[in-house]
This record gives C-alpha cells, sequence and structure tokens, in this order.
C-alpha cells in the first residue's frame, strides 16, 4: 500500500477497555514520529498484562487511510490491539474466534469502529485499500485489520 502522501498523519484513537483517549501525530514530512508512534503503542497496549510492544507503523497508516477513505474526523475506538500470547492463549481458550497466531500478539492488528459510520462502510473502505486482512463482526460491533496477507472474512 502506499502510504497516503499527505504531510501529516494523525490519528486519535480511544482504548475501550482503559478508557484512554490519544491523538497523535504519528507521521510527518515524510518520516514516522517517535513520540507520536511512542503514544500510540501505549494506548494500544495489552491492557490485561500491561504490556507495550512496539506496533507495526503500516497498520497506523492503514487505519489513517480507512479514516482519510471515509472523510472520518473523529475518534476511532479500539476493541483490541497488541495482545502477549499469554493473552491470546486465554482468550482463545474462551472463544474459537480468537487465532492461534493472531497478528495482535505480532502489533500487527486492531479491532476497530468508527462511531457515527456504518460498520459495513468502514468494512468496505478497508478492503477496498487491498491492505491485509479484514475481518468483519457486526454481532461484536467492529471491524478487524491487519498488516498480514490480503484475505478477507
Amino acid at each position: 500500500m502506499a502510504a497516503s502522501s499527505a504531510q501529516r498523519r494523525s490519528l486519535k484513537l480511544r482504548n475501550l477497555h482503559t478508557g484512554e483517549t490519544v491523538e497523535a501525530v504519528f507521521w510527518e514530512n515524510g518520516d514516522y514520529r517517535g513520540e507520536g508512534l511512542k503514544s500510540l503503542n501505549r494506548l494500544l497496549r495489552d491492557h490485561r498484562a500491561n504490556e507495550v510492544t512496539r506496533m507495526d507503523p503500516k497498520l497506523l497508516d492503514l487505519v489513517y487511510n480507512i479514516k482519510k477513505k471515509l472523510g472520518y474526523k473523529g475518534t476511532i475506538e479500539v476493541i483490541s490491539g497488541y495482545r502477549s500470547a499469554k493473552t491470546n492463549a486465554k482468550l482463545r481458550a474462551r472463544s474459537g474466534g480468537v487465532a492461534k497466531r493472531s497478528y495482535h500478539t505480532r502489533g500487527m492488528a486492531m479491532d476497530i469502529r468508527m462511531p457515527g459510520v456504518a460498520l459495513s462502510k468502514v468494512r468496505q473502505a478497508a478492503r477496498s485499500l487491498k491492505v491485509g486482512g479484514v475481518g468483519y463482526y457486526p454481532k461484536s460491533n467492529f471491524v478487524h485489520v491487519d498488516t498480514g496477507p490480503v484475505r478477507s472474512w
């Protein structure tokens, strides 16, 4: 995916589990910004284990480009970002919908929604970018996006 050519990319995310909101510039004038990445990594941490990892910057580009494609100006709600292997195993034991080798455990996935935007539109925008995986979970009210191989479910 060619990331957006904008001079500045920022995201405003709210972690639904912790209630934290962060608005950060993560890319500016042709380069990723360390402070912005650090703020987003912290928000997207495994809140159960309080573990922070380096999220894939291409994932942030992907979410930014979904937001841009939809003309979305609001706060993106995050259901899940990074998950430690231990947390992923616990969730997998409780639900058949959690992948054993989840991209969440590699800092390459987010489960999101955009209040005021139909979930089907978020899915459609994500799929149209042809980057990574797009999972549609209307009963749980989120779209999964990741920077793995292109696929959808």
